[in-house]
């Protein structure tokens, strides 16, 4: 893949590593999101993550980490897979598959993609459950705060440019992608996750290579993923080697049954309800994380407390970020950092003016197209799409 060095990662290494992180857990008593929670740093590729699962994996950013840099490090990337994956990947015999309703199906090695013209976009991933530890009453489902996301910079080809090398067929619906990952037992799906197909042939969608500048991790989805910004992780599929173009909607499992969200904007329902219907959760919405103190911190008295965090505005850009101690009743701005695309992460700072005793802090974000968090959390029964202001306990000592 051009200037890059690819990292080959022994099935020796990553075996340990695995078996190595329970044993590797220690007490975080960090932020409040993660509560007391093991930490590992026994993952190749990774500094200290929260350790939701070993295997397959599942390691969490703590929230800490937001607060150094615009980007989220690549050693510090939230993991989550649904099944295992190949413990090595020999990039030089790597192949993506175009198949389906194409007119030229063709098998594509990674020097043949990366003569495609090259682009990069700024974009949080975020898993559907981020939060899903939060949430009252509690559900089924990794128990994540809220470090299930990252910022990154992605670079790779457009998937519209990889599909025009195959030529879609008139009547086109959906892509659907699938990667090296496979159920443990026969009759489980395969992960597969489609687009309808005027969003796969947007210029935002791209199957990437790099990360940060680098290749991506083997834990974050090498050799390749798809990226789909704006869009839940769930769409941005990892160790990607198969792409179908179909001529109908995707029944699969991964699509009709499952990822499945309250049919509303807010993907609420009240907890003593039933469900009822129940659409594919898809883009994502405005939220704003205070990332320099930790909920149920005590902090010295001072004229103003600084308040600083990151936003993002879901599948628009962010517009504002406002901070408020008085349950929402007032709203102060906090100023906005650089602005990297409608995709990324926004860092915001402010300061609050907070006499001695307890406080209650918000941050809540509103995007380029007039969405604004609410101050009521939302709940379903799958944990997803969590978009109400979270709020941050301090006392004033």
């Amino acid at each position: 893949m051009g200037r890059y060095t690819i990292p080959m990662l022994t099935r020796r290494t990553l075996i340990a590593s695995a078996l190595a992180a329970p044993a590797a857990a220690q007490v975080d008593l960090g932020f409040a999101d993660n509560g007391l929670r093991p930490t590992t740093r026994g993952f190749p590729q990774k500094g200290e993550m929260i350790l939701q699962r070993s295997t397959p994996p599942l390691l969490e950013t703590p929230l800490s980490v937001f607060d150094e840099a615009d980007f989220t490090p690549n050693d510090r990337f939230y993991v989550r897979w649904h099944y295992p994956f190949p413990l090595e990947v020999d990039p030089a015999r790597h192949r993506l598959r175009i198949t389906g309703h194409v007119t030229k199906p063709r098998t594509l090695s990674l020097d043949a993609l990366a003569r495609l013209p090259r682009v990069e976009i700024a974009a949080v991933n975020q898993c559907a459950g981020n939060g899903r530890g939060l949430f009252a009453p509690r559900m089924a489902g990794a128990q994540w705060g809220n470090g299930a996301m990252g910022n990154a910079l992605w670079e790779g080809v457009r998937l519209k440019d990889v599909l025009a090398l195959a030529g879609i067929k008139p009547g086109a619906v959906a892509v659907r992608a699938s990667g090296l990952d496979a159920p443990v037992v026969d009759s489980a799906p395969d992960y597969a996750k489609s687009l309808p197909i005027d969003h796969a042939l947007s210029d935002d969608v791209l199957i990437a290579w790099g990360m940060n500048g680098q290749p991506l991790p083997l834990l974050n989805g090498f050799p390749l993923r798809l990226v789909v910004p704006g869009w839940y992780s769930t769409y941005w599929v990892k160790m990607l080697d198969q792409i179908e173009v179909l001529d109908r909607p995707d029944d699969g499992f991964w699509m009709a049954k499952a990822y499945l969200q309250p049919a509303n904007s807010l993907a609420d329902v009240d907890p003593a309800s039933p469900a009822g219907q129940r659409v594919p959760v898809t883009t994502m919405r405005p939220r704003a994380l205070v990332t320099n103190i930790a909920s149920g911190a005590r902090l010295p008295a001072r004229p103003v407390t600084p308040v600083q965090g990151v936003a993002l505005g879901g599948d628009h850009g962010v517009a504002m970020v406002e901070l408020s101690a008085d349950g929402g009743t007032s709203w102060v701005p906090a100023q906005l950092g650089p602005d990297h695309g409608r995709y990324a992460f926004r860092r915001f700072r402010g300061a609050l003016a907070l006499p001695p005793g307890k406080h209650s802090i918000l941050a809540r974000a509103t995007n380029a197209n007039g969405v604004t968090q609410p101050l009521r959390q939302n709940w379903n029964p799958s944990g997803y799409n969590r978009a109400g202001v979270e709020a941050v306990a301090v006392e004033i000592a």
